[in-house]
């Protein structure tokens, strides 16, 4: 039987059996700050190399292209297209930019994209490791990368927004709010912080017992719900569900009732129940908040917990980075404090 002890969230040795997987998050400021640093000069000549006339579309190429639709598409001036596939669309050519972003740089899928993108002569951006399999295809006319050390997605992800910022096609995407925004949740949710005023140790609390259902009301931040629950997932092998309203009201709805009479401790006793995880990145759009009122009273009328994230970062990025840190944490937690009697 699995079970979850809080106790393993403040205890010294426990901490130093996952202060690895937690370095790693506490880290994350920094990756972001050494990846902007290494990149300022290739970033540069890229800016300066860009074409005088705006392309007629962008596309992303790649399996992490839809970090960049997230934050692109309600801002991009032209059409844009999220492409995660081995290819391109049909019509991709010379008057388009295509945009890539692989910080790892080793998977077969995109460098045939970046290829493809090369041979039909599109111009063509890419943040990767050099020298990496995907870099060795990049060579082209109208291409420039962005040279990647950090391994890290958010990381490399800033440098290219940071790109498509500067030559008019994006959202401003400054590197150090972003790292900022980061150092303030390492703060926030440290190892060496008490549960009592730790947002990311409260939360896997509230985790240990329950299936997360995690909604984001903007399209990063839900972008942010669907990499929690991923993270939540892995740290517990436990079902959670990240999705818009439509997907989450139904299970709100068939939840019973909390019976106050069971036995959590009995054999068989209860099921670990949903819990509703809002990721709340200051949106005040009208639609936003009326589908969040929905979803937070439909918990309460079945008797399910919710447990709200928030973000004050000074940019978009920043709050995405801020939400999904803080999702992050809590899954490790989480993980932490499982243990198999």
């Amino acid at each position: 039987m699995t079970w979850f002890d809080e106790s393993r969230l403040d205890d010294e040795r426990a901490l130093g059996a996952a202060d690895l997987r937690l370095r790693t998050l506490a880290e994350a400021g920094a990756r972001v700050r050494r990846e902007s640093t290494e990149v300022t000069e290739a970033l540069d000549a890229a800016v300066s190399a860009a074409r005088d006339s705006r392309p007629r579309a962008v596309i992303a190429a790649g399996p992490d292209s839809r970090l960049l639709r997230a934050v692109l598409e309600p801002w991009c001036p032209v059409p844009f297209v999220a492409w995660p596939g081995p290819s391109l669309p049909g019509w991709a050519g010379g008057m388009d930019l295509v945009v890539v972003l692989a910080p790892e740089g080793d998977d077969p899928a995109t460098a045939a994209a970046v290829s493809e993108a090369v041979r039909r002569g599109c111009q063509v951006v890419v943040a990767c490791p050099q020298p990496s399999l995907v870099d060795q295809h990049a060579g082209g006319r109208w291409s420039t990368v962005l040279p990647s050390v950090a391994h890290d997605q958010l990381a490399t992800a800033v440098v290219l927004l940071d790109y498509l910022h500067r030559v008019g096609l994006g959202p401003e995407a400054d590197a150090e709010s972003v790292a900022v925004a980061l150092d303030d949740v390492a703060v926030r949710c440290s190892p060496h912080r008490d549960l009592s005023v730790n947002p990311a140790k409260l939360l896997a609390i509230s985790l240990a017992d329950a299936n997360p259902l995690v909604w984001g009301g903007s399209v990063l931040a839900a972008r942010a719900g669907r990499r929690v629950a991923e993270s939540v997932r892995r740290a517990s092998g436990r079902a959670a569900l990240a999705g818009d309203a439509e997907h989450l009201l139904p299970v709100l709805e068939a939840t019973p009732q909390r019976d106050v009479f069971d036995d959590p401790f009995a054999e068989g006793g209860a099921e670990h129940r949903p819990v509703l995880v809002v990721l709340d990145d200051g949106s005040d759009e009208p639609v936003t908040r009326a589908t969040e009122r929905r979803l937070r009273e439909t918990a309460d009328a079945r008797g399910v917990r919710v447990e709200t994230v928030t973000s004050d970062a000074a940019t978009e990025v920043g709050r995405y980075a801020q939400l999904l840190l803080t999702g992050t944490w809590a899954a490790e937690y989480l993980r932490l404090g499982l243990v198999d009697d």
